[in-house]
Formats: C-alpha cells, sequence, structure tokens
C-alpha cells in the first residue's frame, strides 16, 4: 500500500465511532457517508475541498438521478478490482447513494457511516446483509487509476 493510500485508510479510521448524521462533518459528532469520504481524502490533502450539501436525509429514495455516483465519478475513475482507499459504492433506493472506503480486499471491507449502526464502522461487507445483498451491485472507484 503506498504512502498516500495509508494515510487515508489511517485518517478514516479516526472517524470510527462517530456518530451519523445526515450532511455532518465533524469527527467525534456527526458525518455521513459522503461527508466521511470526504473529510478523509480532503483532510490528507489528496483532493481539494469538495461539499455537495445541501442535500435532504432521503434524495435518494424520491429521484433516478446519481447525484453521488456522479460527485464520486469528478474525482475518481472506475476501477474492477478495488485496492485500500478506494471508494466502494452501493445502490440504495433508486440510485447509487451509499460509500464507505475500502480498507482491505478480502474479505472486502469498507469504513463508512451507516444509518442504521448509528455511527462510522469498519466491517467486511458480507457480513452485513444489507449491504451483501446482490440487488447493491457495488462499484469501486480510485483517485490513482
Amino acid at each position: 500500500m503506498t504512502a498516500e493510500r495509508r494515510k487515508i485508510v489511517t485518517e478514516a479510521r479516526k472517524w470510527v465511532g462517530t456518530p451519523y448524521h445526515c450532511q455532518g462533518d465533524v469527527r467525534g459528532a456527526r458525518v455521513d457517508c459522503v461527508m466521511l469520504i470526504i473529510r478523509a481524502y480532503v483532510d490528507c490533502g489528496v483532493c481539494s475541498s469538495i461539499d455537495p450539501r445541501p442535500y435532504s436525509d432521503d434524495w435518494f429514495l424520491h429521484r433516478s438521478e446519481e447525484r453521488y455516483l456522479g460527485g464520486v465519478l469528478e474525482h475518481c475513475v472506475e476501477v474492477q478490482t478495488p485496492r485500500p482507499a478506494d471508494v466502494a459504492v452501493f445502490r440504495w433506493g433508486r440510485c447509487y447513494s451509499h460509500g464507505g472506503i475500502v480498507t482491505a480486499l478480502v474479505p472486502l471491507t469498507i469504513i463508512h457511516a451507516f444509518q442504521p449502526a448509528g455511527c462510522v464502522i469498519e466491517e467486511p461487507v458480507e457480513s452485513n446483509c444489507t449491504l451483501a445483498d446482490p440487488r447493491r451491485r457495488p462499484r469501486f472507484f480510485s483517485r490513482w487509476a
């Protein structure tokens, strides 16, 4: 793993336990899945500041617009095989609207702000029955591709 990738994984792990809160971006206080990814990348100097807010808690349930995926594609390239610090995105509602930072490949493990857990967690995707559901159709993106 390169130093830059290691730095992002280390930064993301600092957020583990931070309570889930839509549009939050304060480590230890509140964060959602998109802001977790942004904060880890921006705070490590991998990309310039990005702020997709405002957005509603349930925007992805009522629209087919790939807003989340579009934002990822502005800064990353899709890859077939992820590596640590790459971004994993999952279909939620009508579109791709949940994501996390890859920390390991076997098993595929991510750090993500997961509303059902109420906080940021690091877990193997296969151990989360929601994310492991084939309908989620995970896709992977990298800044380094």
